[in-house]
This record gives C-alpha cells, sequence and structure tokens, in this order.
C-alpha cells in the first residue's frame, strides 16, 4: 500500500494517536496512508476487502511496545551539510512518528579511514558499531560526487558489516547540485546487498541541493517534503513488520 502523505496532517496524527484498538469495530473506512500508520502505531494487522481496511490484533512481542531505534547517516561532514540537514529532516519526522532517532556527527565524532594506522582498535569505530547494532532502521543521505556516493559515504559503510546492519531497513537519499537522477541510489542499493540490508523501495534524490531548503531547514518544495514523509513511513512501517514477525 502505497501512503498518500498528503493524509499526514495533524489532525490525522490525533486520529492515530488517539486510535483504540479494543473498543473499535471492523470494518472502518481508512485512506492507505491512515491504515498504515495503525500498523505502525497499534500493531494490528490490515485486510483490505474492496474500499474497506479490517483491523485485526496482531501477537505483540516483549519488544513491541518499545520505540523503534533509527539513526541517521549523512555522506557529508556535519549536521549542517545539506545532506545532514536533509538526514536531520527525516529523523524528525520519525521522531514526530514515536521513533527514537540518532544522528551519528562525522564531524563530533570522525570515523577514521579504513586501513589507516590504528583504526582497527579506535573507540569511535567500536562505539559507531555498537550503535548501529542497536537500531532497527537506518535513514541515509550521500550528495553525487562523479556518478556515486562520496567517500564519506562510502567510508562510513566500510566499518558495518553484516552483524552491524544485516536484515534491517534503509531508507535511501541523495542530493545533487544538478538535476536529480539514481545513480547514487542505484549504488546505495548494491552496496547494501552485499551488508545484506534491506533498502525499501520509496527513495528520494534531491536536485539542486543549494535552493532546496528555506531558511528554517524544511525543504521548500511541498512535492519534495511529501515524498520524504512517504519514505519515513515506509521505513518505520516496514521495520516494524520486520520487528514482530
Amino acid at each position: 500500500m502505497e501512503p498518500n502523505p498528503a493524509d499526514l496532517n495533524a489532525s490525522a496524527m490525533s486520529f492515530i494517536n488517539a486510535f483504540d484498538m479494543s473498543s473499535s469495530s471492523a470494518p472502518i473506512r481508512l485512506s492507505h496512508s491512515l491504515a498504515i500508520l495503525l500498523l505502525y502505531k497499534h500493531s494490528c494487522f490490515l485486510v483490505r476487502r474492496n474500499q474497506w481496511i479490517h483491523l485485526l490484533h496482531a501477537h505483540r512481542n516483549s519488544m513491541a511496545d518499545e520505540p523503534l531505534r533509527v539513526m541517521g547517516l549523512s555522506g557529508s561532514i556535519g549536521r549542517q551539510s545539506k545532506n545532514g540537514m536533509l538526514v536531520d529532516l527525516a529523523l524528525k519526522k520519525a521522531e514526530a512518528l514515536g521513533a527514537e532517532i540518532h544522528f551519528w556527527d562525522l564531524q563530533e565524532k570522525p570515523l577514521p579511514l579504513v586501513g589507516e594506522d590504528g583504526c582497527w582498535s579506535n573507540p569511535i569505530v567500536k562505539e559507531f558499531q555498537e550503535m548501529a547494532s542497536s537500531c532497527d532502521a537506518f535513514l541515509v543521505s550521500s550528495p553525487e560526487y562523479h556518478g556515486t556516493m562520496s567517500g564519506v559515504m562510502k567510508n562510513t559503510f566500510d566499518w558495518v558489516y553484516e552483524q552491524h546492519v544485516g536484515g534491517k531497513v534503509f531508507g535511501l537519499m541523495s542530493t545533487l547540485g544538478g538535476i536529480s537522477n539514481s545513480n547514487t541510489l542505484n549504488h546505495m542499493r548494491i552496496m547494501l546487498r552485499w551488508l545484506h540490508g534491506n533498502p525499501v523501495s520509496q527513495q528520494l534524490a534531491l536536485g539542486h541541493v543549494k535552493e532546496a531548503f528555506d531558511e528554517d531547514g524544511n525543504l521548500s518544495d511541498s512535492s519534495m517534503d511529501e515524498r520524504l514523509q512517504s519514505l519515513v513511513v515506509s521505513v518505520l512501517t516496514t521495520a516494524t513488520m520486520y520487528r514482530n514477525s
């Protein structure tokens, strides 16, 4: 089911947060995006029949009541870089939906180049790997340099292995100075295949990135903001289904 981000307004979120599965009676009529958010927030199964969404309780395990942990990774140095801003914005959307968020700031905690002297015993590497292991999902953005991801992005991923990110959910984003394309996104998907990571089908390529943000750090183009919201919802709902399976 493809979420319609236009449905994700304040009144919709109030309905989601206040919804009481114990007192609900099926069928009820919902948009696809509201139904998906009910799945994320209340761990209920969704069965579509014609235009109606039927809600059934799902089995909850001991982890189901804990918020999803989402880690943000930027292929640029610093939270104020364009990619840092995009990851930060995506994380804020995830937090608004109940996730616990963690932004790895390479300016504050730089990862060494793989293979440089002392890198294998670097305590920052251990901390980075432990945080990655503890998270359920990742929101990632890289600039496109010469048709692929940045060296910073590649070095970041070179420090994680299957035991850290295998089987986990990824939302992929890229930024470009000119017209958007999917080169970097495709290359990150190939890389994650080797790590056994699971990127969702939704993705975001943000072209003309220098003009993409307003003075408050939000996306100037409302349609791009809606696509970002859709990406975040997809990551959270997919990670929830994986965790509860």
